[in-house]
Order: C-alpha cells, then sequence, then structure tokens
C-alpha cells in the first residue's frame, strides 16, 4: 500500500490532476506529522528536577528502559511492580529472584559503562552514596539521565519509594506501600511501648574482625525502633571490637547476620557459646538472622524491625494482638 506520505504515483501526460485527492493525501501528512509530534512529545523530558545529589536532572516522561544501579534499588523497582521496564541490575540484585535473571552491569561500585549503554536505557537510577560520581556523570555525557536516590534506614526508604512513585508516573502503589510500612512501624512501636525494659544488644555483621554498628546506621536505629539498646553505639558507623571487648560488654542478646555461608555463621555462634559470661550465652539469647532484611535498604527493612522486636521482646510480641498486613 502506498504511504500517503510519499505518493509513488508522479503526473504523467495521460494522467488528469486530482487537486482533492492531493489535499486529502496534504491532509494526511499533516495529520500523521502531528501525531509523530504528539506521540514524540509524550516520549520527551518531563521537565528538569533536583535529585538526591542536588544535580538538576532532566527526565523523561514515562522511561521505559530503565537500569538499576544498586541492589536496593532493584529491589526498590520491583516493590513498585516496574520490574517489566528492568533491563539492567548490578550484581548482588538477588531479590526477589527474579532479579537475578536480569542483564548485569557490573557492581555498584565498579560499574560497567560499555554494558549499560549496550542496554539502551532511557534513564538509570543511582545511589548516592555508593554509584561513583565519574560515571554518573560519563552516562550524563553520552545522553543518559542517571537520577540519584538516598535509602539509608526507614524514614528515607519510605521517602525514595513516595520520590520513584512521582518521577516514574507509580504513585498509588508508592502511597500504598509506605502506608503499609508505617501502619507496621506505629504497631511494632505499641507493643515495645508495653516493655518494662531495653536489653542490651551486640549486632555482629562481621566476622575477622569483628564488626558491629555504630549510631549513625539504620541498624541502630532498627534497634532502638525494637527497643533494645545498641552495645555499639558511638561516633564510629562500624566500629571494630575484640572477643575481649565483647565480652566486657556484657550482651544480653547477640544478633549474627549471614548471607549465604550459614555454616560459617553458625560455627561463630558456637565460638560465642563458650563464653558463659556474657548473658546472651548463658541464656541461650544468640541469634542468626538473615541480612538482606537487615542489612539493605529496601521496604524489607520493616520485615527486619519487627523480626529484631520479636527477638528482643519475644514476650511482649507473643502476647501481642494480629499486626497489620503489608
Amino acid at each position: 500500500m502506498t504511504n500517503p506520505c510519499n505518493p509513488r504515483h508522479p503526473d504523467t501526460p495521460d494522467r488528469p490532476r486530482r487537486p482533492a485527492i492531493r489535499l486529502i493525501r496534504f491532509g494526511q501528512c499533516v495529520l500523521s506529522a502531528l501525531l509523530l509530534t504528539a506521540l514524540l512529545t509524550s516520549w520527551s523530558a518531563a521537565g528538569t528536577v533536583a535529585d538526591r545529589l542536588g544535580r538538576q536532572v532532566r527526565l523523561p516522561d514515562h522511561p521505559r528502559r530503565i537500569v538499576s544501579l544498586a541492589p536496593s534499588i532493584t529491589e526498590i523497582l520491583f516493590a513498585l511492580d516496574l520490574s517489566g521496564r528492568l533491563v539492567g541490575v548490578t550484581q548482588f540484585s538477588d531479590f526477589p529472584p527474579a532479579a537475578a535473571t536480569l542483564p548485569k552491569v557490573g557492581s555498584y561500585v565498579h560499574l560497567d559503562v560499555e554494558r549499560i549503554v549496550a542496554l539502551a536505557p532511557d534513564l538509570c537510577i543511582a545511589i548516592k552514596d555508593g554509584n561513583p560520581v565519574s560515571v554518573v556523570n560519563k552516562l550524563e555525557s553520552i545522553g543518559i539521565p542517571v537520577y540519584a536516590v538516598d535509602p539509608r534506614d526507614l524514614p528515607s526508604v519510605m521517602e525514595t519509594l513516595s520520590e520513584l512513585g512521582r518521577v516514574l508516573d507509580v504513585h498509588p502503589r508508592a502511597t500504598q506501600i509506605v502506608t503499609g510500612m508505617r501502619q507496621r512501624i506505629d504497631w511494632v512501636h505499641q507493643q515495645v511501648a508495653t516493655a518494662d525494659r531495653r536489653p542490651g544488644v551486640f549486632f555482629q555483621i562481621g566476622i575477622a574482625p569483628i564488626v558491629s554498628a555504630g549510631t549513625n546506621t539504620f541498624i541502630h536505629e532498627l534497634i532502638t525502633m525494637a527497643g533494645g539498646i545498641n552495645l555499639a553505639q558511638g561516633p564510629v558507623p562500624y566500629p571494630r571490637f575484640s572477643k575481649e571487648e565483647v565480652i566486657g560488654l556484657r550482651p544480653e542478646i547477640m544478633i549474627i547476620t549471614s548471607m549465604a555461608r550459614r555454616a560459617v555463621f553458625e560455627q561463630v555462634k558456637r565460638d560465642w557459646q563458650q563464653w558463659q559470661a556474657i548473658p546472651a550465652v548463658k541464656n541461650d539469647r544468640i541469634y542468626i538472622v538473615d541480612s538482606n532484611v537487615l542489612d539493605r535498604p529496601t521496604p524489607r527493612l520493616v520485615e527486619g524491625l519487627e523480626q529484631l522486636a520479636r527477638l528482643i521482646h519475644p514476650d511482649v510480641f507473643k502476647a501481642a494482638p494480629r499486626k497489620p498486613q503489608p
């Protein structure tokens, strides 16, 4: 069929001119051009907005090819039901399981720019602390917009959800998740408020050397919200301890985070169990928990909060009414 915008029937001496048909064809060309302009406009930049790096980023209106530059961002985008738009993720993006099947673009610290460009994204989502600014600038220089967010703890995770909900036009879904998170946080607060005391908690995130979490970390926030006292609190974000120092702290509860090497962490637990002077050992209150729900700033931090609260105050939560559903 002949394209009316590019007629392949030139006038010939024996063919009479048909002005009316020509006018219709001209009208069709104009209409097609207008439709094309409208389509391009809908995919043009939605506007310039400031991201969490303080940069002015020109965003596409409806990005359809998104590359996530950190595992936490990948998880947040899946929570927002945007997996269908994700075309690339970083190494260790393993939740939900479907995230592990997506093309990888390096680690969030060592990003593969060529791989990112090959995926032809119309938007990359970065994290403020972690992704190299040099890579962000390079992607921007070749026309790929990069929007940086800053999920660090429960409040900022909820802010990030709301922010990406607006940027990616999924605000209702973001509001639903944030509302559910707030309800569950409030429920934990209500239960913890009934506890008569706050036990001392030592949270171990490193084996050799022994590493814990200081005051300016979301782990400290979770321990406090869950009704415990963080024995590693202080100005150093991730302080190191000797075994003797930990024994001297006399933790009532010890929490060890594990990833894939479960057997290693079970051995660490057995090593601590030799020290009966530690109240947590004496009362069998050493726990191994999944690191992903406690070490990654995503909506699952609420699960981590609930889990910690139950470990710290089992009696309170055993008698608690049913918690809100996510």
